[in-house]
């Protein structure tokens, strides 16, 4: 199998105010182009800055793209049932000619039920709501009829094929499959109380399966698998900011009903899947996540560890430096080059 590319993924939930986050994302976009990523994706939340903080990626990514000539951009993921799929073609449009084809559209149907109410949204019918919207905006990508004859403008090239889906269940992935879009998996996921302990695995391997069996003859799969990376040139270092961000993401989880085993630090980077240490550490960690294996891309974030800017970066540059040559992660030729 190919060898995976790397992505860097990011939530925006930096210690700062709204513009100066949206300033530090774009730099740390512009260092993961410097040392060879070939993807940024950049997650959309409303209303809450603990959140995320960013309800425009698509504008967020159009001035990235003015300041990068090469990273690849993807929304990850733009949450479809509370948007005009109509608006989210013409603004995904404008986005991909101004980064000069370099947008990759993800879709989600969201996960945060009191922001479907201020859209005049159920979230009980957040599934069907999904589909319908995204037959829409399929309907507009592939230039028909949308309506009393209109159709998109600007045409939308290739960006059709550009599309990925966000799930946490297999019925999700053959969804995915079925259009022949791009798989995302999330860094972390629900475990059932009989099964608090399973592997990540375990729970998005039978996703991969109902995805690759559900994809039509002839068509490639695109699988990027997420994962909570945090790189430190010591593991007390990474440590030090996990004690803080780990256990803030656990009391987050678990006022929304979820159950995180543990308390002790090492058991709260077990529960929420985090990949932290020294390169040396992240690499043997990252190598033992068999999911991985079957990814063709390889998204990195620093959430829920949530490290100052300054060791974001750092982690950016030793991600790519030494941790992904040790587990044979491509990277872009240029940094080959200088290799």
């Amino acid at each position: 199998m190919t060898a995976p590319t790397v992505a860097f993924f990011t939530r925006l939930l930096d210690d700062a105010a709204p513009a100066e986050r949206y300033a530090l994302a774009a730099a740390q976009i512009q260092l993961a182009e410097s040392v060879g990523i070939g993807r940024a994706w950049v997650a959309q939340h409303h209303f809450r800055a603990a959140e995320g903080g960013l309800p425009s990626p698509l504008v967020l990514l159009a001035n990235i793209a003015a300041r990068t000539t090469r990273i690849r951009l993807g929304t990850g993921v733009i949450t479809l049932p509370l948007e005009d799929p109509v608006r989210v073609a013409e603004d995904a449009v404008v986005a991909d000619l101004l980064s000069d084809g370099r947008l990759d559209l993800g879709l989600g149907s969201g996960g945060t039920p009191s922001s479907f109410v201020p859209f005049g949204e159920d979230v009980r019918d957040k599934a069907p709501t999904y589909d319908r919207k995204l037959a829409v905006l399929l309907d507009a990508l592939t230039a028909r009829d949308i309506g009393a004859g209109n159709t998109l403008y600007p045409d939308a090239a290739d960006l059709a094929d550009r599309i990925w889906q966000a799930t946490f269940s297999a019925p999700g992935g053959h969804r995915a499959g079925v259009h022949g879009h791009g798989l995302l998996l999330s860094r972390t996921q629900p475990r059932r109380d009989d099964a608090l302990h399973a592997p990540l695995a375990a729970l998005q391997d039978p996703i991969i399966d109902a995805y690759l069996e559900a994809l039509p003859d002839g068509a490639t799969p695109r699988i990027t698998a997420s994962r909570t990376v945090f790189v430190a040139d010591d593991r007390a270092e990474a440590l030090r900011f996990a004690e803080v961000g780990l256990r803030r993401a656990a009391e987050g989880f678990r006022r929304q009903g979820q159950t995180i085993p543990g308390d002790s630090i090492d058991e709260l980077i077990v529960a929420l899947d985090t990949h932290l240490g020294t390169p040396e550490e992240v690499a043997e960690s990252l190598a033992a996540d068999s999911t991985l294996a079957r990814a063709t891309e390889v998204a990195f974030q620093v959430h829920s560890v949530d490290a100052p800017h300054d060791h974001v970066l750092r982690s950016i540059e030793l991600f790519a430096e030494q941790v992904a040559p040790a587990l044979g992660y491509a990277l872009t030729d240029t940094i080959k080059e200088k290799a």
